[in-house]
């Protein structure tokens, strides 16, 4: 089916602006179907997958339809289980962003429940809730639903396998005749088609087709591991596999350009390709990438349509996409004209599930690798040396050199040709081997680099995400300006008015020094001293710095 781009559905200033925020460019297949539909207040029956965008699916159209000026319960979302309820309220306070008058409160069991009678008497116009404790409100009479536009059942099948049928009828009992009813359930079962019929009016069903794909050339894997360590894995991959031509895939243009960051600062041919690039930006990148000028492309699913490459190599998924077939689409970029291909994929957390939910689509059984040992990836990067060398010799003049060497022998007779050649090659690989980081033990990656965690200091920089700046800014100003290693800053925490990183204690005084007076993205930075690492916590800033006059905060 045609997926639709958010600016095509029709929505409100703010909602475009909370979207583009979260980094999203392209409605998912369900959100295509179902929010016009649930915004015409049709009576909707959707039947979707976890992981497939549901929540805004519902969210956007109850933010859109809801009357600020009013502080009664307008809608209520019932979920299974309180971690649900709570992720769906988190995303609709994201969505919600630039609305000025929303209340939305998660109400579920585990919680004190005064604190939630305390918030719904003050006014809640969107509550989202498990079944008993909304049944619990509802008997105490501290929630008052006489108001209520629409009831969203978000997987309706996990609650009426979980036994919550008489719960979830009682709350239907109490809400209006005439509210809109928008029930999600990843299968149909005969009790679900019952529940329909008894409180819904003529509702319209919406199921995503999917669009099957076959990918046999692609060697398909996975690597389970936490988010800070991907970019780093990423790193080892391009080494180990020796990938000239390949693409990585991300949910948001922010991690798309964070992504870019990191790689160019490791020595890596990279470019990005998101929708805030012009067309005539896109090209330009689109050309390079094709005559291979560009090693590593990396793009949202939505700038990266349309690419056609015969000697793609590897697709690289450094988030999991939000929608099986997009895998699919993604993964069949590579394998074309009849070659191999591989397609790697990264899983933290809970995507464990949002894979097992693209196996089951794809009827492929993706087999789960072992992050490669740094040494591993020395052995081909040193491998690669040597053949350049080695052709060097073969190919160049290189007699002025030679006599260079032999003067350096002939001043200073302890020193052996051997010795000298072991010295330039270490000159060469200080920094793009020494610094690798420790993803095997503890997954330790990008912004989190155990190797100097023992002595590293937090800085407090002045800007953050309202002035328009990401973690790639920070950390790309601040190696070019102090000529630091990027692998050697930890964690970048970029707040709204404000950010902290985490350095090297050796390297705190040379930052602020250097970072004074500078600008990222036209603003200018003020950089100090923010607390002692609490890794660290018995280092002795005073002792170490020349001027202890940095500020605390």
């Amino acid at each position: 089916m045609k997926k639709l781009l958010f600016t095509e559905l029709g929505l409100s200033n703010e909602i475009l602006k909370a979207v583009k925020d979260m980094g999203f460019e392209e409605a998912t297949p369900i959100q295509s179907l179902t929010i016009p539909e649930i915004i015409k207040k049709n009576d909707i029956i959707g039947q979707a997958q976890t992981g497939t965008g549901k929540t805004a699916s519902f969210g956007i159209p109850i933010l859109e339809m809801l009357d600020e000026k009013s502080k009664v319960t307008q809608f209520m979302i019932l979920a299974p289980t309180r971690e649900l309820a709570v992720q769906i309220s988190t995303e609709l306070k994201e969505l919600a962003k630039y609305k000025k008058y929303v209340s939305i409160l998660p109400v579920y069991g585990g919680q004190p429940i005064e604190r939630q009678i305390f918030s719904l008497k003050k006014g809640v116009q969107v509550v989202i809730g498990t079944p008993g404790r909304v049944l619990d409100h509802l008997e105490r009479k501290t929630l008052e639903l006489n108001n209520l536009k629409m009831i969203v059942l978000d997987e309706a099948d996990e609650m009426l396998d979980m036994g919550f049928i008489e719960d979830i009828e009682e709350i239907l009992k109490n809400t209006p005749k005439n509210k809109q009813t928008v029930f999600f359930s990843a299968t149909i079962s005969p009790e679900f088609i019952e529940l329909t019929k008894k409180y819904q009016k003529d509702p319209i069903f919406l199921k995503v087709e999917h669009e099957q794909i076959s990918v046999p050339q692609i060697k398909q894997s996975y690597f389970e591991l936490r988010e800070n360590g991907k970019n780093e894995l990423l790193c080892r991959l391009i080494d180990l596999y020796q990938i000239k031509l390949g693409i990585v895939f991300c949910n948001t243009k922010k991690k798309v350009d964070d992504v870019v960051a990191n790689l160019q600062l490791r020595g890596y041919l990279a470019d990005a390709l998101h929708g805030d690039m012009s067309q005539v930006k896109r090209d330009s990148v689109m050309a390079r990438f094709r005559k291979g000028h560009t090693e590593i492309l990396v793009a949202t699913d939505v700038a990266a349509r349309g690419i056609d490459i015969d000697d793609l190599e590897a697709v690289f998924n450094f988030d999991l996409p939000q929608d099986e077939e997009y895998y699919v689409h993604r993964i069949g970029r590579t394998g074309r004209a009849g070659k191999s291909g591989y397609a790697f994929s990264f899983v933290s957390g809970k995507d464990i599930y949002k894979l097992r939910e693209i196996q089951r689509y794809t009827k492929t059984q993706i087999q789960r690798s072992i992050i490669p040992k740094i040494e591993e990836v020395e052995e081909v990067r040193m491998s690669q040396f040597f053949d350049k060398v080695q052709s060097v010799i073969d190919d160049s003049d290189i007699e002025k050199y030679i006599n260079l060497i032999s003067n350096m022998l002939t001043k200073d007779k302890d020193i052996t040709s051997l010795e000298i050649a072991g010295a330039l090659l270490k000159m060469y690989f200080k920094g793009k081997i020494d610094n690798s980081q420790n993803i095997e033990e503890n997954f330790s990656g990008y912004g989190q680099n155990n190797r100097y965690q023992k002595d590293i200091v937090k800085l407090f920089i002045g800007i953050g995400r309202l002035q328009n700046v990401g973690v790639g800014d920070i950390l790309g100003a601040i190696a070019a300006e102090c000529q630091i290693d990027g692998k050697l800053i930890g964690k970048i925490e970029v707040k709204d008015n404000f950010s902290f990183i985490e350095v090297p204690t050796h390297e705190a005084n040379n930052i602020i020094l250097k970072m004074k007076d500078k600008t990222i993205k036209k603003n200018k930075v003020k950089v100090e001293l923010a607390n002692i690492s609490p890794v660290n916590k018995n280092f002795n800033t005073r002792k170490y710095f020349d001027k202890p006059r940095f500020k605390r905060v």
